[in-house]
């Protein structure tokens, strides 16, 4: 299926590495041109880059520490100058962290809440007044299950992802007359080159079979995610087929919760 999303311009938060880097390369196969966004990760939005820039559409990495606002404003300018009007924000910047609530600190719980509530107000800030000029946009929020149903050792996290879904809702309640639709999409774990960080146990239990068998049996369809497994579904909302879909979370979680 064709999913219309040739020549777009998308920019994706969080983009240097893991899931991030794996929707950009997904909205480039669909001859989107795409922005990876990096804080720390430079290398891998730049090789990605230059990896989509090889398939005849245009991109670029930009560097921007999402929780200050010059820097914010700074990066979308620079796509919108190079690669063209945003027409796909897809917010995957998040800062997370794996710990027993009594063992934090409130410095722990900012470094959350400024990367992954404010961080993405003000990237999403940034972008949605110019969609609503432009009289259309989609939004394209990526989130933990942990903000949903909650989950041990993640209470900040999921207090900070939490905030994803009155976003997602608000935003699409806001700015549906403008053109502007926006959605969510919430996911357990998937493999990525940082899944050990992500996969829980007890502090520097080291990943083995034993372990892995553990998480797996949380699992109903027996695995856990790839990023191939998430990807379809962001590309979806993100394109016209999904025009009639708006202010909802879809889970995308190989049955980990089902509410």
């Amino acid at each position: 299926m064709d999913l219309g999303l040739s020549d777009t311009v998308v920019l994706v938060t969080g983009a240097g590495q893991g899931l991030g880097r794996a929707i950009g390369l997904a909205f480039a196969a669909e001859r989107a041109h795409v922005a990876f966004h990096y804080h720390s990760s430079g290398d891998g939005a730049e090789s990605a880059a230059k990896e989509v820039r090889a398939l005849g559409v245009k991109s670029l990495a930009v560097r921007a520490d999402l929780r200050v606002e010059s820097e914010v404003a700074a990066a979308v300018e620079r796509v919108e100058r190079e690669l063209g009007p945003i027409g796909v924000l897809v917010n995957n910047a998040a800062a997370t962290q794996r710990k027993l609530f009594l063992e934090t600190t409130p410095a722990d719980w900012a470094a959350q809440v400024d990367v992954t509530v404010k961080g993405t107000l003000l990237i999403t800030h940034a972008v949605v007044g110019l969609m609503a000029t432009r009289g259309s946009g989609v939004i394209v929020n990526l989130m933990g299950d942990s903000g949903r149903v909650g989950e041990s050792r993640l209470l900040v996290t999921a207090t900070a992802r939490a905030a994803t879904v009155g976003l997602t809702k608000s935003l699409a309640r806001e700015f549906a007359r403008a053109g502007i639709r926006a959605n969510c999409v919430s996911i357990a774990l998937v493999q990525t080159e940082r899944f050990d960080a992500h996969a829980g146990g007890a502090p520097h239990e080291p990943m083995n079979d034993e372990r892995m068998k553990r998480i797996v049996a949380q699992y109903p369809l027996g695995r856990v995610g790839r990023a191939d497994d998430v990807t379809p579904m962001v590309l979806l909302l993100a394109s016209p087929r999904a025009g009639w879909i708006t202010g909802q979370v879809v889970s995308v979680n190989g049955g980990y919760a089902m509410l």
